[in-house]
């Protein structure tokens, strides 16, 4: 008997289900979207109409792309036994028993079996090892669905063990065969009723939907459902209403996300490659997302230096004063000293000079860190007994403020890991350090001279790590 209430309430559930998931595709043919993994000749495609997933795959892509309904696809096309586990709900206790039936699965009946396990980056490194084993050894077929870059969040064991299988956003034909088909069907849709969808209320939804499937018919359904029919029975889905059932794009992006690093990668590269445009719509994309105004300023800081630097000083003093006004004023007007400092930057000459820095790190790395000479020590401790600072001349007592007297460790003499742009402000720098090079060349009898190279970004990433803060 609780069978019989179990069939009834699922059958209810089911026809209660949300129009997204109502309208989920049972088959590759009613599946749409996804072309270059799942069209006609593509591998994936082959391997799930021949029954033939024995490898493990990792689906991953953005929210409402079909990474769930392609493994249900799968699911009802196999004869291997399905289990589903969510990485949200489900821990090891539960792999144990998936993995336990697995076993006696294919001990008594020789039935493989497909494990799909939903967000699976949301399992920690612990649940993702316990999991490892029993994907070597082909207890279980692993399909992993995940919005976060595997590369970084699944362990390289596992993926290094799976195929990996990236799905995008649907575009827009796509995502309006979806309305169209959730219109028309009898059984899972609104077939069964009379719905007129105005052109321009279709082409809103499919706007604003951004590629993203559920959030396409989440709007089509609250667009339905909050309609009254007429006279005549008719439901009419205006552009009014479909712009009351989803007045805000969806933008993919979280905090910790692939969204977030790439976003915030090319906002500082437009700014770097001088284009305000890109850089404005960048900084559009991640203040609309919500991010923190903050971590943007402070990227621009780092920018200033980074990539301005001495072509144009002012720089670093923009963005620092668009932190301080933003602390001050806050949203939604602080936004502007944040696009005055953007604009700016992206607007300035760039010069990355300011990187020489990672050279006399290496050097020191490489080599040693050299004595200070006795000239440079300080006087103050013990002048007289051991000559510290004794011959240092003081440059503002020369002519021009400037003296040409040594500077760096002797054996060092004659290196320089400064090299001036040449952009902006960095012009003036780079002639008038060469007529003080020159100058102390011949004071100091200097014959050879080392310019070092621009150092690698590799290099210089690593070098970072070693600085404390």
């Amino acid at each position: 008997m609780p069978d019989l209430f179990d069939h009834a309430m699922n059958e209810r559930m089911k026809n209660e289900a949300p129009l997204a998931a109502r309208m989920r595709p049972r088959t590759l043919d009613e599946y749409i979207g996804q072309e270059h993994i799942i069209g006609e000749g593509k591998l994936l495609r082959r391997a799930i109409q021949a029954d033939r997933l024995f490898s493990s795959i990792l689906l991953w892509g953005p929210p409402g792309t079909g990474k769930t309904t392609l493994a249900q696809v799968i699911a009802n096309q196999t004869k291997s036994h399905f289990e589903t586990l969510s990485a949200i709900l489900a821990g090891k206790s539960d792999l144990r028993e998936v993995i336990e039936r697995a076993t006696e699965r294919n001990r008594l009946y020789r039935q493989r079996t497909i494990l799909f396990i939903d967000e699976i980056h949301r399992w920690n490194k612990a649940q993702q090892d316990a999991l490892l084993p029993f994907v070597e050894n082909g207890t279980v077929t692993l399909i992993g669905a995940t919005t976060e870059n595997p590369f970084f969040e699944v362990i390289k064991a596992l993926v290094s063990r799976s195929r990996i299988f990236q799905l995008r956003n649907l575009n827009q034909t796509e995502v309006g065969l979806l309305l169209d088909r959730a219109i028309a069907d009898p059984q899972r849709g609104y077939g069964s009723r009379k719905i007129h969808l105005e052109p321009a209320a279709r082409a809103h939804l499919i706007e604003m939907a951004s590629g993203d499937a559920r959030n396409a018919l989440n709007a089509l359904e609250l667009a339905v459902e909050s309609t009254p029919p007429n006279a005549e029975g008719l439901i009419h889905l205006t552009l009014d209403v479909a712009q009351e059932s989803i007045q805000r794009r969806a933008v993919l992006y979280d905090k910790d996300g692939d969204a977030h690093y790439d976003t915030i990668s090319a906002f500082i590269k437009s700014v770097r490659g001088s284009d305000p445009d890109a850089a404005l719509y960048w900084l559009a994309k991640m203040i609309y997302a919500g991010e923190d105004p903050r971590f943007i300023i402070r990227r621009l800081i780092i920018l200033a230096g980074e990539d301005i630097g001495l072509a144009d000083p002012l720089g670093l003093v923009v963005a620092s004063s668009a932190a301080q006004a933003f602390d001050f004023i806050g949203l939604p007007e602080g936004i502007y000293p944040i696009v005055e400092a953007t604009l700016y930057l992206a607007t300035a000459p760039k010069s990355n000079s300011a990187g020489a820095y990672f050279k006399a790190m290496q050097k020191i790395e490489q080599e040693g860190a050299g004595s200070v000479p006795k000239h440079l020590q300080d006087g103050n401790r013990d002048r007289e007994a051991t000559g510290q600072g004794q011959g240092y001349v003081y440059p503002h007592e020369q002519a021009g403020h400037f003296t040409a007297q040594q500077y760096l460790p002797k054996r060092l003499l004659g290196t320089y890991f400064y090299t001036p742009s040449g952009e902006g402000h960095e012009a003036q720098v780079a002639a008038r350090l060469e007529r003080w090079r020159e100058a102390q060349k011949r004071a100091l009898g200097i014959e050879t001279e080392q310019r070092l190279p621009d150092l690698p970004q590799q290099t210089i990433d690593a070098l970072k790590r070693n600085i404390k803060s």
